[in-house]
């Protein structure tokens, strides 16, 4: 193991607990997320259902790319 190694390790700790925090306390104002146009939900007559958020996919997808190329810019 490497110091560069424990020190990746402490970064992904410090984002995740950053996401906690944003989710714990602005929770109630990404309601919205999952429930985006494009999103497939399809409900089953007898209480089964199936639900792929394929926009709510993407518009992460694009969000984390944006943030991974705002940390190697500035730190990289």
């Amino acid at each position: 193991m490497t110091p560069t190694f424990g020190k990746s390790i402490i970064l992904i700790g410090a984002m995740i607990v950053l996401v906690g925090i944003v989710i714990y306390f602005f929770g109630d104002k990404f309601s919205w997320l999952g429930r985006l146009p494009g999103d497939v939900r399809i409900d089953g007559k007898n209480g089964g259902g199936f639900y792929f958020p394929i926009v709510t996919c993407i518009v992460v997808s694009i969000l984390l790319n944006l943030l991974i190329a705002l940390i190697r810019r500035f730190f990289g």
